[in-house]
């Protein structure tokens, strides 16, 4: 079960109801002022080449001579990393909307084109990481997809925090790595909490993937 928090509060900055920003404060955060340098200028470099790393981990085959030379870097390179490591309130992690999937690793990336009430709509990308077999991307990172951005939509159309209840994926044809696809995701009606929600995934006009969800708006304090 996802939640799609209306965007975590900062520490510096006023505590919203039940502790989390509005989804359209992220969204639009450009014009609202809310601090989005978090992790610092090169933060998004530095996400880019996370995702460079999984994507070439995905389909190495090391010699054990690599693999053990590897093993020392990454560990090294983790040791430092600790240092930096700071709670899932403080992390830049769903707060830089300058940055596909919000500089998220764990979703594929994409970039939001428009969030209101009406629905969202976005460009995603599915990587190597994300392969499921034959060049083709894997169902579940689909479900990523439309878990985070159906989230979004029951968030921003309710005006609050929401969490997943329930999705159905039902995937139509091939989803391809490497091609830009479009995501929309919408509302179809609000039943006092709940928040019933539908989405498709295109490749041009081939429709590759839809979804329906039910979400529910959590109440203030609920996490």
């Amino acid at each position: 079960m996802s939640e799609q928090r209306a965007g975590a509060a900062l520490p510096s900055q006023e505590h919203h109801e039940g502790g989390f920003r509005p989804m359209s404060e992220l969204i639009n955060a450009q014009l609202d002022g809310l601090d989005i340098s978090r992790g610092g200028p090169h933060y998004g470099a530095f996400i880019e080449q996370v995702r460079s790393l999984m994507d070439r981990a995905r389909l190495a085959c090391p010699s054990d001579e690599l693999a053990l030379e590897t093993i020392a870097t990454l560990k090294e390179l983790n040791d430092k990393l600790d240092a930096a490591v700071v709670d899932e309130w403080s992390a830049p992690t769903w707060t830089r909307v300058d940055l596909p999937a919000r500089g998220n690793i764990t979703l594929p990336p994409y970039t939001v084109d428009k969030a209101d009430r009406d629905g969202v709509e976005a460009r995603i990308t599915f990587r190597t990481y994300h392969l499921g077999g034959n060049a083709a991307a894997h169902g579940g990172q689909i479900a990523i997809c439309f878990d985070d951005l159906l989230g979004m939509a029951a968030a921003v159309h309710a005006g609050g925090v929401t969490r997943t209840a329930s999705l159905t994926v039902d995937y139509r044809s091939i989803t391809p790595l490497d091609t830009e696809l479009r995501v929309r995701t919408w509302a179809e009606r609000q039943e006092g909490r709940k928040v019933y929600v539908r989405a498709t995934l295109h490749d041009g006009d081939r429709l590759c993937a839809e979804a329906n969800g039910l979400f529910i708006v959590l109440n203030p304090g609920q996490q």
